[in-house]
């Protein structure tokens, strides 16, 4: 793999126990695993990886916007911000998310990740049909990138209620880990997004672990390819917009 997947996963774990740490020292109310979630910035390493795919296609930088300025309109909601969007010359050619989850609180967070992805899909497309990025009706190019803790929890079958009707065969005996697989896999699967990402992270006392992708389908470098690729036909296609 790639080190600098490796080092972008060290950077978010890394990050995420710096937030914990200071925040339960400073005694703010906001602590433990919460903490680590609410700082933000863990995921920071991979927007650059992402950003230099868009560089290397020929979008010049300062077109990629990152923590400021990532608001975009929406349909059943006036604006939503994105990890990260790509405006060129006054088209949107790209919105992507970039989202984690790591234990211990796998249940709790799991429809709350998947309908949160949906959704946000779901408001922008409406919003593209309506005409909410200008009349240049470029189709942009949407992303979602997963990294979820690989260990026990996660790792563990997950039983299910099925008072009336029988779940999809696909997610039974699933694990959390194998559900947010079938997830990502779908969402490219049913076009919500152009692309996803999943990869999976093993943490220790010392760090990273380990780091994999448990799906070729799902790789980063299919994710890249797929995002330079659009990237250039936006440069090709692309016209000033009045």
């Amino acid at each position: 793999m790639d080190q600098k997947i490796i080092d972008a996963v060290r950077f978010y774990w890394d990050s995420r126990n710096s937030q914990k740490d200071k925040q339960v020292k400073s005694g703010a109310p906001d602590m433990g695993a919460r903490a680590a979630v609410t700082g933000g910035a863990q995921m920071d390493k991979f927007a650059d990886l992402v950003s230099t795919a868009i560089i290397e296609s020929g979008i010049p930088e300062k077109c990629i916007f990152k923590k400021s300025a990532v608001e975009l309109p929406g349909y059943y909601r006036p604006e939503k911000k994105w990890d990260l969007i790509v405006v060129y010359k006054g088209i949107l050619g790209a919105a992507i998310e970039l989202k984690s989850q790591t234990g211990p609180s796998f249940g709790n967070n799991f429809n709350n990740r998947t309908e949160e992805a949906i959704g946000s899909a779901t408001d922008i497309w409406v919003a593209y049909r309506e005409g909410r990025f200008g009349t240049n009706m470029f189709r942009p190019w949407l992303g979602y990138l997963f990294l979820v803790e690989d260990c026990l929890r996660s790792s563990t079958p997950v039983g299910v209620k099925e008072p009336h009707f029988q779940i999809d065969q696909v997610f039974r005996d699933a694990s959390y880990k194998k559900r947010y697989e079938i997830f990502c896999q779908r969402l490219v699967l049913e076009r919500v997004y152009d692309s996803s990402c999943f990869l999976t992270a093993q943490f220790s006392d010392n760090g990273v672990a380990a780091v994999t992708e448990p799906n070729p389908n799902l790789s980063v470098s299919n994710f890249l390819a797929s995002l330079k690729g659009h990237m250039q036909i936006l440069k090709n296609q692309a016209v000033d917009v009045k």
